[in-house]
């Protein structure tokens, strides 16, 4: 259940943050105190930030291989 949670959270965020409800928060917090819900919320909005930055320019992230 805390994975499903956290993967319906973090498309939520990435797709339709601003209809992000109380409900959705509940469910988290059954899983995660306030930090880590921050925290989680920072980790998917800098994934998005990062795919959409190199998307836009057409980057080809070194994965130091």
């Amino acid at each position: 259940m805390k994975e499903k949670a956290t993967i319906l959270y973090a498309d939520r965020v990435t797709r339709a943050a601003t209809t992000i409800r109380a409900a959705e928060l509940e469910d988290l917090r059954k899983f995660y105190d306030e930090g880590q819900i921050v925290e989680l919320t920072l980790a998917v909005c800098m994934a998005n930030f990062t795919n959409r930055f190199n998307d836009a320019l057409e980057n080809i992230p070194d994965l130091g291989v």
